[in-house]
């Protein structure tokens, strides 16, 4: 049996084959998703001790549209602050938009555009992406000339701190590089259909870039366009990590090595911690073990708003279990 290297001496049509077919898949979807692309330039106020007659400085990079009357989705850290945003498309128009809604815990934002007629990219299910499949990058860093970078989807299931400190789940690797700029432009797949939206790159690591999965950005654009932000429930607390000794661990029968030690509680809110106390260790929410700050994060979504829930912590190194009701964060 012939070994791949003789394959490929004896068959180099296939293999051009292969690659004017790979080469036309990107080449094609570029062709669909492009003009979809936009790039955004915003305003910042600044103070600048140097130069005091410096009012604003600059900063710029990708979106793409998600509705044909004018919602589009960028990165959150993109537009932080912006006193204006102007939004380019590739066929030279500029337009201004306005902050819809914004993230920062999962770097998304929704700006809005009086325009209509626009085209609009649809979602792909990111629970379906399989690691080697296509995953091509495309952004719009100038305003008339878009960028575009392919490669695969190198893993899956990863997590990247936001910048308010945050874990943002699920996000996508891939070595599609991202080129300056692209941030917020759209990751497709070979249909065309956003898969994630590109977020960061980290050059020391080899150039790994990843993107926060499309299922995740639907699910924050929905609740930008509809609320104005992204609801999650607050216990009131100011808490760190705590390593556990192996007899608390032990004797309490944990599953974990560390805990959420309780610094503060701040009582008054909408919210009900008035049974934790400063010193107490959390072990368990829900009846699901905690070891870190980003897993209670984690648990601490929308539909634990308002609902009594069982919270098991170590006091005096014993395991007792209390009740909290977690409150908005919108009020």
């Amino acid at each position: 049996m012939e070994n791949a290297l003789t394959f490929l001496a004896h068959h180099p049509v296939n293999d051009a084959g292969l690659l004017d077919a790979y080469s036309q898949t990107v080449t094609g979807v570029v062709g669909t998703v492009a003009e979809s692309v936009v790039h955004i330039e915003v305003q910042r106020p600044v103070n600048d001790r140097r130069n005091p007659e410096r009012k604003m400085q600059g900063g710029s990079g990708s979106g793409f549209i998600i509705s044909s009357d004018g919602f589009i989705i960028t990165n959150n850290h993109v537009i932080e602050k912006a006193e204006s945003i102007r939004v380019s498309f590739v066929d030279g128009r500029k337009v201004n938009a306005e902050i819809k809604g914004a993230d920062p815990s999962t770097d998304i934002a929704v700006l809005k555009i009086d325009e209509t007629g626009l085209k609009a990219l649809s979602f792909a299910d990111s629970a379906a992406l399989q690691v080697g499949q296509i995953a091509i990058a495309i952004g719009n860093p100038m305003g008339l000339q878009y960028t575009v970078t392919a490669g695969v989807v190198s893993a899956l299931g990863r997590t990247l701190r936001a910048s308010n400190g945050r874990l943002i789940d699920n996000v996508i690797q891939t070595d599609a590089a991202l080129n300056p700029g692209n941030s917020g432009g759209p990751l497709v797949n070979s249909l065309g259909q956003i898969i994630g939206v590109n977020t960061a790159m980290i050059p020391a690591a080899q150039g790994l870039c990843f993107a926060i999965s499309s299922n995740l950005a639907a699910q924050i654009a929905g609740q930008l366009i509809l609320h104005g932000r992204v609801r999650r429930a607050l216990l009131g607390i100011a808490a760190q990590p705590v390593k556990l000794t192996a007899r608390m661990i032990a004797a309490n029968k944990l599953t974990i090595q560390s805990g959420i030690y309780i610094i503060e509680t701040v009582p008054d809110g909408n919210y009900d911690n008035s049974q934790l106390h400063t010193g107490d260790i959390i072990v368990a929410f829900d009846n699901i073990p905690v070891a870190t700050v980003d897993d209670m994060h984690q648990l601490l979504t929308e539909k634990q708003i308002g609902r009594k829930v069982p919270l098991d912590v170590l006091r005096g190194g014993h395991k007792v279990t209390i009740t909290v009701t977690p409150g908005p964060n919108d009020i």
